[in-house]
């Protein structure tokens, strides 16, 4: 067995320990967790009235607000009987009873939206290959991958993406903007571009992207390591490369910028790393109140060197998970501006026809039992950047941070 191989079977013991109880205690199902929970996709197929009266059902047996935002769920039951004939009447049906939640977490997905979830998973996209922000109503571009189309496009960090295949971008979600990027390999999509004030007509060619979410570097006694998702099947494994490459440094950034979250066993594995065995990590209040605890486990990797963790308003969810368990212990300090405010758990659950939806069925809370959700993290010093900083490729949160660090060093 060679060192990447024992590392994996290290993370998988670990994974399995740890969040084993919790799985038998709170879900009582055999589902991969997040701050989603994933399954399998469903393809039996059913008529549109049926997959309406279902999902009906299900978001009443498991929706984490048993009160269902104080409304008598069985109306829209009754609303729909006898009026949903096609997929589209269930789809527009079940988002219009998903919204009475009140609830941006919970959504329906048609058959295509739910198969990009499982791609997601693998770190795999179909697109250009660049990395987005907004920014007062703008998309800026953050950076390029390596290798990527966009790259080969050109496409540079400071550009602001003005309409995607003839849409106009302004005022969209980051994942609005990606999901209008994304599209089959090898077709063409085409970007208009900001740059100095110039316009500027992109054609580019999708192709699958192998997505790497965790990246380190070093900076004399200083390590440096970023995680652009939690999502990943292999971010457990690539933070601990990460940490094997940086081990020889006398301090750590970690930087979780514009991370979204994912996987929560990826968070509780990395936290795990900076906390000792026993100390809570992060609890789970579901449906009723019912409350459960994550743990630390004892491990061979205990991390003890000086940490920065840095954020920002798009570090959310798995990220907050992590953040929020150092911050707490004081194993770090945070760095940035404050975070998104994720505190809610979905589950991803399978429906026929190949459909899904995003079930919001808890939330967490942090180890000195801090709710997060709607409110964020504020990090400990707050640097915000300008855009005259994202377009000079000045990243003065990182400088601040590695001032910081090299003072808690000494």
């Amino acid at each position: 067995m060679d060192k990447k191989q024992a590392i994996i079977l290290l993370i998988f013991i670990f994974m399995i320990v740890l969040l084993n109880n919790f799985f038998l205690k709170f879900f009582d199902i055999p589902v991969n967790f997040r701050t989603k929970l994933v399954s399998r996709t469903n393809n039996t197929v059913v008529s549109s009235q049926q997959l309406f009266n279902l999902t009906w059902r299900e978001i009443r047996d498991s929706y984490y607000d048993s009160s269902m935002n104080n409304q008598r769920w069985a109306r829209w039951k009754e609303h729909y009987r006898g009026k949903i004939n096609t997929d589209d009447d269930a789809k527009v049906a079940i988002a219009t009873m998903l919204e009475s939640l009140n609830d941006p977490y919970s959504n329906f997905m048609n058959k295509e939206e739910f198969a990009e979830q499982n791609i997601d998973i693998d770190s795999k996209v179909t697109g250009i290959g660049v990395n987005i922000a907004s920014i007062d109503g703008k998309i800026y571009v953050l950076g390029v991958v390596d290798g990527s189309p966009a790259q080969s496009a050109q496409i540079k960090i400071g550009d602001i993406i003005l309409k995607v295949n003839g849409i106009d971008m302004s005022g969209k979600s980051i994942s609005e903007v990606a999901t209008n990027v994304r599209g089959p390999v090898n077709s063409i999509v085409e970007i208009v571009l900001l740059r100095d004030n110039n316009k500027i007509i992109k054609k580019i060619k999708r192709k699958e992207i192998k997505v790497k979410t965790v990246k380190s570097s070093v900076d004399k006694d200083l390590g440096y390591i970023q995680i652009s998702t939690f999502i990943g099947a292999s971010t457990a494994t690539e933070f601990v490369e990460a940490l094997e490459k940086t081990k020889n440094t006398k301090g750590l950034i970690i930087d979780l910028r514009g991370n979204p979250g994912g996987l929560l066993p990826n968070a509780v594995f990395i936290s795990n790393m900076f906390i000792e065995g026993g100390k809570e990590i992060v609890s789970i209040i579901g449906r009723n109140g019912y409350r459960s605890r994550i743990k630390a486990q004892n491990t061979q990797i205990n991390i003890t060197k000086p940490v920065i963790v840095l954020v920002d308003g798009s570090s959310a969810s798995a990220s907050e998970i992590l953040s929020g368990a150092l911050k707490d212990y004081n194993k770090a300090k945070i760095v940035g501006t404050k975070t998104y405010g994720k505190g809610m758990v979905q589950q991803i659950v399978p429906l026929p026809n190949g459909t899904g939806i995003n079930l919001t069925i808890a939330k967490y809370l942090t180890p000195n039992g801090i709710d997060i959700n709607k409110k964020g993290i504020e990090p400990d010093i707050k640097i915000e950047l300008t855009i005259d900083d994202i377009k000079s490729n000045n990243d003065r949160q990182l400088i601040v941070a590695k001032n910081e660090l090299k003072k808690m060093i000494k």
